[in-house]
């Protein structure tokens, strides 16, 4: 009963948006207010502790508008510059099919930018850059959110696993237990890393061609798996460009440069091999005419082209704020100066309504919104853009936020309410930790498999690789030690797994949404990415299986 009180939330949620299709803006409040009601009725959570976990989860929404803002304030700047007819020239130029342009930028491109940043900004930078190419907003915010997988657990320079798995962990009872068996946790976190990325790896490989899959299927004038297959040769490619890489960074170097490097050279490689046409189709494959496609394929935000607008834009002035983009948010997470000195321009809030323990923090300048206005700002000199254009495009870009902002105001406050349950008059563990517990107790010794289920559930909830392992990373070792198995390969799996539930996670869903103007649509666009979750997460359960029983992978502390 407890299992299925804490998941009530979640349970109404996946009923409202994907069952009944409902807009996230009319579903989420009812959300908010089962998981006030289950906090305060069945946790004994006080009104005061609710309330103050209300407050956190709407600072952090500020956040993410800022992100968002920053995104569509990008993309509208390059609009009215002519730097996106450039792009847009150039691509067509580089390859006319979409299937090419997907997986140079749905994937390599995401990938880069999430290994740089993380906070879901690949959906945020990629769906409206695919939009703008001609692309059905539905299927740009797909695209977006599939990429928020594989290299989403070495996101932001690693913080998924330097913050999400250090802090999960308890490490004052870790260490003194590595050091007598003559190890130390730089091994352990080695290990992990080193397990997290090769499943990620193996997996990834694949993941092009599912992108491939979902997007010839739902959305080609056939509606047909063939063009996916013709593209299959290229799909593996683009994938092992981005992998291999990747898995060699996290083996030798450490988890802050799987994602970033592995991006930075698929984008390379696969770029050039576009331009040689090496491995592509040879016909070209493209939508129907827009004037036939379903309305539901289509966002608010309508982006014209106008190719007399700007100066003529070079193909790389137009890319250079891309370029900037990428270099400063790697630069801001790796040096340390200037990391501390934009963090140091903040509001903090600590304690909120008094001795609660819940704090918040609003860092405008080093959030990747702050970054993307100051790229904002290089563009509007760069390309000699007037007053009047920069002032039109931010018009534009103010007038979405208001609309997210409905919907996230009531979605994040809620997943704060989940994870700060853990602290509660009734004795109880928090919410995330009694439904992981009931499927840890219900499968057994079959649990490696469901290890990254778990991992998914936590991300799904809290929309963050980072957060999930900081809630579950702890309850997922203790399983693998109770079972007699290892618990770095355990703490691999949650990661692997709270990686694949950023697809599903609704905040992130919405974010993307919000960018093209598909809010409303986060039912239709969850229906359709469930189904690569589910995928990623059963190879995933297979994986850990062959790791545990088939190669017996072991840790310094295994039995």
């Amino acid at each position: 009963m407890l299992a299925l009180f804490a998941f009530s939330p979640i349970l109404l949620a996946a009923i409202l948006l994907i069952g009944l299709r409902l807009p996230a803006k009319h579903a989420m409040p009812a959300v908010y207010l089962l998981a006030a009601a289950v906090a305060w009725l069945v946790w004994d959570m006080s009104l005061n502790r609710i309330a103050a976990s209300t407050l956190q989860g709407l600072i952090i929404t500020l956040g993410l508008l800022w992100i968002i803002f920053g995104a569509i304030l990008l993309l509208n700047t390059l609009k009215y510059s002519g730097g996106v007819t450039a792009i847009r020239r150039g691509f067509t130029a580089l390859s006319p099919d979409r299937r090419v342009q997907a997986l140079i930028i749905a994937w390599t491109f995401g990938c880069f930018i999430e290994g740089a940043s993380g906070f879901g900004t690949p959906a945020a930078v990629v769906a409206p850059l695919l939009v703008v190419l001609g692309f059905p907003a539905l299927a740009a915010v797909m695209l977006g959110l599939l990429v928020q997988s594989t290299p989403v657990s070495f996101g932001a320079v690693g913080t998924p696993i330097l913050v999400g798995v250090t802090s999960g962990l308890n490490l004052a009872e870790l260490r003194p237990q590595l050091e007598a068996a003559g190890s130390s946790w730089d091994v352990m976190l080695r290990l992990i890393t080193s397990e997290v990325v090769i499943m990620h790896g193996l997996i990834g490989m694949t993941m092009p061609f599912v992108l491939m899959l979902m997007l010839t299927r739902l959305f080609g004038r056939e509606r047909s798996w063939k063009p996916a297959l013709e593209i299959l040769p290229f799909a593996l490619f683009t994938g092992v460009a981005f992998a291999v890489p990747s898995m060699l960074a996290g083996v030798l170097l450490g988890p802050e440069f799987p994602s970033l490097l592995g991006g930075l050279v698929g984008l390379a490689i696969v770029t050039l091999a576009a331009r040689a046409r090496f491995l592509t189709p040879r016909n070209t494959w493209d939508f129907a005419d827009p004037k036939d496609w379903p309305s539901n394929w289509m966002g608010s935000i309508e982006i014209k082209l106008d190719e007399t607008a700007g100066r003529p834009i070079s193909l790389l002035r137009a890319w250079l704020p891309y370029v900037v983009l990428g270099l400063l948010l790697v630069l801001s997470r790796t040096v340390a100066p200037l990391g501390d000195a934009l963090k140091s321009v903040a509001v903090a809030f600590t304690g909120i309504l008094g001795e609660t323990g819940i704090n918040a923090d609003f860092q405008p300048l080093f959030l990747p919104g702050g970054i993307l206005v100051m790229v904002v700002l290089f563009t509007y000199f760069l390309h000699g853009m007037s007053g009047r254009q920069l002032g039109a495009a931010a018009r534009e870009s103010s007038g979405t936020l208001l609309s997210a902002g409905i919907t996230l105001v009531f979605t994040v406050p809620m997943v704060r309410i989940l994870i700060n349950s853990a602290e509660n008059g009734a004795g109880l563990p928090g919410m995330p930790i009694a439904t992981a517990q009931y499927m840890a107790d219900t499968v057994g010794a079959i649990y490696p498999a469901v290890a990254p289920v778990v991992g998914a559930l936590g991300a799904f909830i809290a929309g963050s690789n980072t957060v999930s392992n900081m809630m579950l990373s702890e309850f997922q070792y203790g399983v693998a030690t109770s079972l007699g198995l290892s618990g770095a390969l355990m703490v691999a799996a949650q990661s692997v797994g709270a990686a694949a539930g950023n697809m599903i996670a609704i905040h992130n869903t919405v974010a993307a949404a919000a960018t093209v103007g598909m809010l409303g649509q986060e039912g239709t666009t969850l229906r359709r990415t469930i189904w690569p979750t589910m995928y990623y997460l059963l190879l995933a359960g297979i994986l850990s299986l062959i790791g545990f029983f088939v190669l017996g992978l072991s840790d310094p502390l295994s039995p």
